[in-house]
């Protein structure tokens, strides 16, 4: 038995896709088994290879009821929360990043200046065990049920400085509705509202607000099928990057060069105002999973505060790099076919 932690959200396993493959690869009869919350199954199920879920949430424990696993493999953290957790199920090795607060001497020093993709990459090959940081695709689940060949718009994001103005967003779909583009909203349940208001602002239909209406499973599926996808940067974006789709990601204060999508691929662009960052200030690497009630918040918010990285990105700035991506997605299209 291989037990991974990753108890995180979309995004978060979105990026470790290319670890847990390369485990796959390294242990073809163990079972694979990743503690990772209850409601991330369907995406788990679209990794493929993953034998077992383990329903964890966070780093409150996991709850594990068999045999002390033959590896224990830390994707969550530079613990050490995360590595205790890991300790406690008794594995005869574990695989993470070097901590000596929690008795962890082996593995590679931790950086906080690296893609998050890399870094799960450089831990595993650290241990011999290679993979590929390119191999971020997604099964495509079937579109049965949820509109196709839409233009996705994501407003929402759980970290209040990583939200572009509703009224940006509303005045981006109203121009991309004009031009052609059948625009739908997306969200969780907890930013229907927010979905609402920039759906009201840009004159869209009650029916193209999808958020609150989509299992994780649908939402996948809408992206997996959609023209585009512009949104912040969050879930839905590591969605389009695992699916192909062109899209239009917008930064703050994380910088893309730790979660964006490739940089090689042109039918992906991440904005980022890089002229308004602290030249001190690497940029957040994201919530820290090893601080304890560390809770994103959720929800409208046009008086959160924006980071002046995501706030100094401008309307037309969004409208040209949409332009640019579905110009370089339906070339890829027509090669293709």
């Amino acid at each position: 038995m291989i037990l991974v932690l990753r108890a995180l959200g979309v995004g978060d396993l979105a990026t470790a896709v290319p670890a847990l493959r390369g485990l796959r690869a390294a242990f073809p009869d163990r079972t694979l088994a990743l503690a990772a919350p209850a409601w991330l199954a369907p995406l788990v199920d679209l990794v493929g290879g993953v034998d077992r879920l383990v329903p964890t949430d966070g780093l409150d424990g996991v709850d594990w009821p068999g045999p002390a696993p033959h590896w224990a493999v830390n994707l969550h953290g530079r613990g050490p929360r995360s590595h205790r957790v890991l300790q406690a199920a008794g594995p005869e090795r574990l695989c993470a990043f070097h901590n000596p607060e929690a008795h962890h001497t082996d593995g590679p020093p931790w950086s906080a200046d690296e893609h998050e993709v890399d870094r799960w990459c450089r831990l595993l090959d650290w241990y011999d065990i290679p993979a590929d940081p390119t191999d971020l695709a997604l099964s495509r689940p079937s579109p049965h049920r949820v509109p196709v060949g839409v233009t996705v718009v994501h407003p929402g994001a759980k970290i209040a400085a990583k939200r572009w103005s509703p009224g940006r967003f509303a005045a981006v779909a109203a121009e991309l509705t004009r031009a052609g583009h059948r625009v739908v909203v997306t969200g969780s349940a907890a930013e229907r509202d927010l979905a609402e208001q920039v759906a009201h602002r840009a004159g869209l239909p009650g029916p193209a607000v999808l958020a609150g209406r989509l299992d994780l499973s649908g939402l996948a599926a809408v992206v997996a099928h959609s023209r585009l996808v512009v949104s912040a940067d969050t879930g839905v974006a590591h969605l389009a990057t695992a699916y192909g789709i062109p899209s239009v990601v917008l930064f703050g204060p994380v910088r893309p060069e730790h979660w964006g999508p490739p940089a090689d691929r042109p039918w992906h662009r991440a904005l980022w105002a890089a002229a308004m960052a602290d030249a001190d200030d690497p940029g957040l690497p994201g919530l820290d999973p090893e601080v304890p009630d560390q809770v994103p918040v959720d929800g409208d918010s046009e008086r959160s505060t924006t980071h002046p990285t995501l706030a100094a990105i401008g309307i037309e700035q969004v409208l040209a790099a949409v332009d640019e991506v579905d110009r370089v997605g339906r070339t890829r299209y027509a090669v293709a076919t």
